[in-house]
């Protein structure tokens, strides 16, 4: 609802904050870029399971240099879910051929066990829906909203995992990835729609 409510309000365009810290990479790709559509709940398949990876908002939006797929992570102080460690430990059906997949589509040969698995997941729905699209980049970007600390320093964790470079303060780049290139950013979000979020509910 605090997400839905930030995207509402930003009318047609990406949310400021989202805006601006993408321009603020100096990234050519992302760089002053229009929106052309937001996706609520957006559905990815993913290999080895029967369940999808569900995405809070994707975003379709362009630039001169081509069309950049945004797949939005909205937190409002929860956490990323279960540890890859724990995902290990007691695995469901078709886990192992599931993580396998996530692995190679990522170009990890092993992910630590104190990796966020909810992030593998993500980025390969962001990386997967820019194939399909055809777009030259895909972004991971995690919209926090009042979010403790330590939820960014999952993120941060997951980023050193993938080898990612920071580019700008919550920007990183994914080496060995080019069509589509991919980034990994975490976005603050402007807390006055946690009100909205409320009131909404009233």
């Amino acid at each position: 609802m605090t997400a839905a409510a930030a995207w509402e309000a930003a009318a047609g365009r990406l949310p400021p904050e989202i805006a601006a810290l993408l321009s603020s990479s100096a990234q050519p790709a992302l760089v002053d870029l229009k929106l052309l559509a937001a996706l609520p709940e957006w559905e990815v398949v993913l290999k080895g399971g029967e369940t999808t990876s569900n995405t809070d908002v994707l975003v379709l939006c362009r630039n001169a240099l081509g069309l950049c797929v945004v797949a939005v992570e909205a937190k409002v102080l929860e956490d990323f879910g279960p540890l890859l460690r724990e995902k290990r430990a007691s695995p469901s059906q078709n886990q192992e051929s599931r993580l396998a997949y996530l692995h190679e589509l990522l170009k990890v040969k092993s992910f630590d066990d104190n990796v966020r698995y909810q992030l593998l997941h993500r980025t390969a729905s962001a990386v997967l829906t820019a194939q399909e699209f055809h777009a030259s980049t895909a972004v991971m970007l995690v919209h926090a909203f009042a979010t403790p600390a330590e939820r960014q320093g999952d993120f941060k964790a997951f980023c050193l995992a993938m080898t990612a470079t920071e580019v700008t303060p919550g920007v990183y780049k994914v080496p060995n990835f080019e069509q589509p290139a991919l980034y990994l950013a975490w976005c603050a979000g402007d807390e006055k729609y946690r009100e909205a979020q409320l009131e909404s509910a009233l």
